[in-house]
């Protein structure tokens, strides 16, 4: 089923400044001072303007830059990118592809092993979903990334006498 990712005024509303300055104003938030950067938990990380599924924490990648850094996004769609040329250089600017929300940049310097891309995004872009509330929160059809994933039995368990 395909869900609907959109941008709406509720959305925006919840933001808090520095996600807003980011995702709809093309901010940078500080390296080293953000909230996932060192996150090591297994999970996805999510648009946090419309929810959309972006990055996988089995995707994930200690860059040294201090953003939270990603080989590829958790879909082939669930990004789009855009040349950006402030700041006097060029560069390939990351986009949500449902919200359009900014994101962050993706780098040609990545692991060679998983394809050479480094996805170098903002923390204050993204809302994380622990791998044991994907399936509550909606997300579980990517349950299958984490194979230490805990499972949820749908049978009730008899008490033993």
């Amino acid at each position: 089923m395909s869900k609907d990712y959109r941008k709406t005024p509720e959305a925006l509303g919840r933001l808090t400044d520095q996600q807003y300055a980011v995702t709809q104003e093309e901010g940078t938030e500080p390296p080293f001072r953000n909230a996932y950067w060192d996150l090591h938990d297994d999970g996805i990380y999510v648009d946090v303007v419309s929810g959309q599924p972006l990055f996988a924490s089995t995707d994930k990648f200690d860059s040294g830059t201090g953003w939270p850094s990603f080989t590829r996004p958790i879909e082939p769609d669930a990004v789009v990118t855009t040349t950006d040329r402030t700041l006097w250089m060029t560069r390939t600017e990351v986009r949500s592809s449902g919200a359009e929300s900014h994101l962050g940049h993706v780098f040609d310097d990545g692991p060679r092993a998983e394809g050479g891309l480094r996805y170098c995004m903002n923390s204050a872009a993204l809302r994380f979903v622990p791998v044991e509330d994907l399936a509550a929160q909606g997300y579980g059809e990517y349950l299958d990334r984490f194979p230490n994933a805990p499972t949820t039995d749908p049978t009730p368990q008899e008490d033993a006498a």
